[in-house]
């Protein structure tokens, strides 16, 4: 038992770095689901996390319940729709993470996912921009090449739009990459961190593997970038119509808010890719990029250029580039049909 609670207690301290020093309401629109328990999970265990509220259509109190005995610091809190339980679980909430909707089954592409995701994100994005209008937004709800830009109109909509605050949460892609290479070349994937950048899905996720020091030709570099923008079916198919990309999202989700609160808290130099309001391709109609985000009290700090690629990545790139400005005009045209 002892040793079980060292080891727990030194992942602990690995997976998330020094304790708070300002109070940190968390909130997750969509704790009950796939992503949102073991993410809900994760935030428990996160030290800079004062506050945790949870929420869900149905089933919030129960995970908090849950997770409330954990034996660290925060205090949990599970909400549902009634009794005001969204407008409480945004109240004063300084990063809300939102990894709400249906998950993929086999066969389904992200977009197949945008009828229905794009609903619950809406009405989400809605209560955020009454409720806690100057948060941190982190979308994780797919298809987030659409979803983000759906948030970004809704904010605009009710006169709060602050492009510093929205994120999509891309985390997964550069974490995918990092394993993916060290398997190939037989490195820690913890010392690995691959560029990626592009949109969110399929096509529009652009590894840029000469950015990382290694090198891949032919089927190898073929595979490996297939891989990365597919990651996603082969958790899919894997799990057989059980869910799709559940834990690995859960965590890349977690070491994105973990990014914020660093940055929030003082600390300097904190770098992720996140799919943001970028002024990288604007001139082609696309108004949203993910690439590495310099990140700060206030969000955004610095977005970072695209840097020196290959002309290879720059063909990735291309075709990433016309996926996502479909993509987010379907987000901003869903919003002007539904408001």
């Amino acid at each position: 038992m002892l040793a079980s609670r060292q080891i727990f207690n030194a992942c602990q301290r690995r997976a998330f770095s020094a304790s708070a020093r300002q109070a940190s309401k968390v909130t997750v629109l969509g704790c009950a689901g796939g992503i949102g328990q073991p993410l809900s999970l994760l935030m428990k265990l996160n030290p800079r996390v004062t506050q945790l509220a949870l929420y869900d259509i149905k089933g919030g109190p129960g995970v908090a319940a849950d997770l409330s005995h954990i034996n660290t610091k925060s205090v949990v809190t599970g909400h549902q729709p009634d009794a005001n339980g969204l407008k409480e679980a945004l109240t004063n909430a300084e990063i809300v993470l939102i990894p709400a909707g249906v998950p993929r089954k086999p066969g389904m592409t992200r977009d197949d996912l945008f009828n229905t995701n794009a609903s619950i994100v809406r009405d989400l994005a809605k209560a955020c921009a009454n409720t806690a209008p100057n948060a941190n937004i982190l979308v994780i709800s797919n298809p987030v090449n659409s979803t983000v830009p759906i948030c970004a109109e809704i904010f605009k909509s009710k006169g709060v739009y602050n492009p510093k605050r929205l994120f999509g949460v891309t985390t997964l892609d550069v974490v995918r990459a990092s394993r993916f290479i060290s398997q190939h070349k037989g490195t820690d994937p913890a010392d690995e961190n691959i560029t990626v950048i592009g949109g969110h899905s399929g096509a529009t996720i652009v590894p840029l593997l000469s950015q990382s020091g290694h090198s891949l030709s032919g089927k190898d570099l073929d595979d490996f970038i297939y891989r990365v923008q597919f990651g996603g079916d082969e958790v899919v198919k894997a799990k057989d119509g059980a869910g799709s990309a559940t834990l690995s999202m859960a965590m890349a989700g977690a070491r994105f808010a973990e990014s914020l609160l660093k940055a929030a808290q003082g600390q300097k130099g904190v770098i992720e890719p996140t799919f943001v309001d970028s002024p990288l391709y604007k001139d082609q109609g696309i108004d949203f990029f993910s690439s590495k985000v310099e990140l700060g009290p206030s969000g955004v700090k610095k977005i970072h250029e695209v840097g020196k690629i290959t002309p290879e990545e720059q063909k990735l790139l291309d075709v990433a580039l016309g996926d996502l400005k479909k993509n987010i005009a379907k987000g901003v045209e869903f919003v002007k049909q539904n408001p």
